[in-house]
């Protein structure tokens, strides 16, 4: 287990996520295909290489999930009770075949559970940046955390 339970985290805690993953199209593909998202920018070449960005561009909810995954391990792998919820989720760049992304995470807030007394809230900012320090997404989750003991 390598994620951390709630009682150590502080607010400001931030990790550099050590794993990076490069996009591939049979990722764009299979993750288009089987979330039945018919989105021609993702999936018809012709069709992407004619709108602005002249490529297929890779489908958002992709990167938000690959975000999400890259920080798991460090964050809360072991030690997650459930994800609470997902908030200001943004992609202020797009993301391309073949790009390279790597995690960032920071602890933002921190709360008692109200509820679970053997758990807390852990909200953590997550950005994905590309292999150019562009930040291709980010948003805020909340987390509720396993306490030791």
């Amino acid at each position: 287990m390598s994620g951390r339970f709630f009682d150590d985290w502080t607010i400001g805690d931030r990790i550099d996520h050590p794993i990076r993953r490069t996009v591939t199209e049979t990722d764009n593909l299979l993750f288009s295909t089987m979330t039945h998202n018919p989105q021609p920018l993702h999936i018809d070449a012709e069709a992407a290489k004619a709108s602005e960005f002249g490529q297929i561009l890779v489908n958002g909810t992709f990167t938000f999930s690959l975000m999400i995954g890259l920080s798991v391990g460090e964050t809360t792998l072991g030690t997650l009770v459930a994800n609470l919820g997902y908030d200001e989720l943004v992609m202020p760049a797009p993301v391309f075949l073949g790009d390279t992304l790597r995690a960032t995470s920071e602890v933002t807030a921190l709360r008692e559970s109200k509820s679970r007394p053997g758990a807390g809230l852990v909200t953590f900012r997550h950005e994905a940046l590309n292999q150019r320090d562009e930040v291709v997404c980010r948003c805020l989750r909340t987390a509720l955390v396993k306490k030791r003991g």
